[in-house]
């Protein structure tokens, strides 16, 4: 009987991306839990393994191995129970040594640990001077969990050289499969690192797209060295508000890329740019490939299909690609398309309710120069990235935790930086509510003006769209919506309370009501006190206005597809997919 590599998916990823790393020297101590890996690694020649029964020695022959080749990386594996506790003494040197050293401990279902198993030791938590990195490797049952494991071992690999490197811990789940008839691994996706010392990969598509996530404001510099970049590569640069590139080629890409009734062929290209941080756009985007630019240079695959990391300055990566030269001839037409196609869905919008979309349509454009504005997450970021803002504002969203606990607080604490700017707020009722004593600060100032919508309840839950929202209105506001709280939509509750706090208050509970204030909060001037504008407005509403913008554009596919999904539901949708592959 001949034996190749072996049937276990872990295996797999590890024993491919080892040979895509160019990793090569292996040392291995006895046992059952990681047969699976040892065999595949003894029958593929690309490997020079060694074997050592004594892991505390083998560990240690591993640091030697590695200062000696210069830093060439090397592969510890050992079985399961005390095992992988005698690596801990040469990993520990090997971390103030920054020795690359690839630690892989193989262990069985974690679900056995604490179950009086035999050989079932925890290896999730691990001393901080150990290594530099450590990712957990669940057994692989579907596309995501291939996915994720894929990317913790591109991730650990790169981590060996990064900032200095040292070594790193796989700790793998293992099926303890006997099936050893795989001649040719699967294909696994590769994750290269890219300093400003190596050589960049070149660029041949024929468009790129730039995504920015969160952002700090892009420099004047940084700006110019983008636009160079678009026109040299016929680019774009998709943003939602929090981007802060106010450049040339910005496009806000949620009006596109939201339309259910039909997929704008613009969603995909060769090759996305992704830089900046957390993105609370939810941008319904299909690249090919994406490169990832920060200085961190962390493998963040938040579109799963980051192919290299470039770690370094974004003007660095720019700089580069550009390489000091003016475009023979700016190639703009990718950019053009989506411009006419976002245009063509603006001119369609429809009449909307008095909600947070309508709000945002009728002043996002009328904010006063040099403003800044801090937008709640989801139902008000999601609003306000429909509908342009001056190129002046600045804009900010808690993105970075996702929590509706510290909008208001953020906004009081950018306003005490410039004294001398306008920031506005927009937010919900349980994010205010959640915050409210933020605003009783005494360093609160009268640059401040802030937005509460007020409908009573968590209506991100209640949009026609969202999975509470099967649950049908009344059973949804029990508790997901968390409907009825702080008042209940009262009129004079907020009113009463930021009065006594030293604010002007104003309200609208209308379009009309709206129109009549809305000059009046968007003030060029400061005004003697800081202003609170407080809108009811209406669940059902506010969902109808969020699908009449998602339903812009149609086609006779997409509006297949959606009748489907009315017709079966999600869950029918999911089991009609899985029949047709089969």
């Amino acid at each position: 009987m001949e034996f190749y590599y072996s049937a276990d998916k872990n295996a797999q990823i590890i024993v491919s991306l080892l040979k895509a790393h160019n990793i090569r020297k292996v040392i291995i101590s006895p046992g059952t839990t990681n047969i699976s890996f040892v065999a595949s690694v003894q029958n593929d020649p690309w490997f020079t393994a060694y074997s050592a029964a004594d892991e505390r020695s083998a560990a240690y022959m591993a640091c030697g191995m590695a200062a000696e080749s210069g830093g060439e990386p090397v592969v510890l594996s050992c079985t399961g129970a005390t095992a992988s506790r005698n690596y801990l003494p040469a990993l520990t040197e090997a971390f103030y040594r920054k020795l690359p050293i690839v630690a892989l401990t193989a262990t069985l279902h974690e679900g056995r640990l604490g179950q009086n198993f035999p050989q079932a030791i925890d290896r999730r938590c691990i001393a901080s001077d150990v290594c530099v990195m450590s990712v957990q490797l669940p057994i692989v049952h579907t596309e995501e969990d291939l996915w994720a494991n894929n990317l913790k071992v591109n991730s650990a690999l790169l981590a060996l050289h990064r900032n200095g490197g040292g070594p790193v811990h796989v700790n793998w789940c293992t099926e303890s499969s006997r099936d050893y008839s795989i001649k040719v691994l699967p294909p696994q996706r590769v994750i290269k690192s890219v300093s400003v010392r190596d050589a960049f990969p070149p660029i041949t598509v024929d468009r790129v797209a730039i995504f920015i996530g969160a952002h700090q404001p892009v420099s004047e510099r940084l700006t110019a060295l983008i636009d160079h970049f678009c026109e040299k590569y016929n680019g774009i640069v998709l943003c939602d508000q929090t981007s802060n590139y106010r450049g040339k080629y910005r496009i806000l890409g949620n009006l596109v890329t939201y339309q259910e009734l039909c997929t704008s062929s613009l969603v995909n290209m060769p090759l996305l740019i992704y830089i900046g941080n957390v993105s609370g756009a939810y941008m319904k985007l299909q690249p090919a490939s994406v490169w990832r630019v920060n200085p961190d240079g962390e493998a963040r695959d938040c579109f799963k299909c980051v192919k290299f990391v470039f770690a370094m300055e974004e003007s660095e990566f720019f700089e580069r690609y550009i390489d000091g030269e003016a475009a023979e001839k700016k190639k703009t037409t990718y950019f053009e398309a989506w411009q006419v196609e976002h245009r063509a869905i603006l001119e369609k919008l429809p009449e909307v309710p008095f909600s947070n979309i309508w709000a945002a349509k009728t002043i996002a454009n009328q904010l006063p120069a040099g403003s800044v504005l801090h937008l709640g997450i989801l139902n008000y970021l999601r609003s306000w990235n429909f509908f342009e803002t001056p190129a002046s504002v600045t804009v900010y969203a808690n993105t970075g935790g996702f929590g509706i606990d510290g909008d208001v607080s953020s906004l009081v604490g950018a306003s005490l930086v410039h004294p001398e700017k306008l920031y506005f707020g927009v937010v919900g009722d349980l994010a205010f509510f959640y915050d409210m004593n933020s605003i009783g600060n005494r360093h609160v100032s009268n640059n401040i003006r802030l937005m509460v919508v007020n409908n009573g309840r968590g209506t991100e839950f209640r949009n026609y769209n969202h999975a509470g929202a099967i649950f049908g209105a009344q059973e949804t506001d029990r508790f997901v919506a968390a409907a009825g709280h702080y008042g209940n939509q009262s009129p004079m509750l907020l009113k009463h309370y930021v009065q006594d706090l030293g604010f002007e208050y104003l309200s609208a509970k209308n379009k009309t009501e709206f129109l009549n204030v809305k000059d009046r909060f968007l003030a060029t001037e400061k005004t003697e006190k800081p202003m609170l504008l407080e809108l009811f407005t209406d669940s059902a509403e506010e969902s109808e206005a969020l699908k009449s913008v998602n339903r812009i554009q149609s086609s006779a596919s997409g509006t297949a597809k959606q009748l489907a999904k009315n017709v079966l539901g999600h869950n029918g949708v999911v089991a009609l997919k899985k029949l047709i592959k089969k």
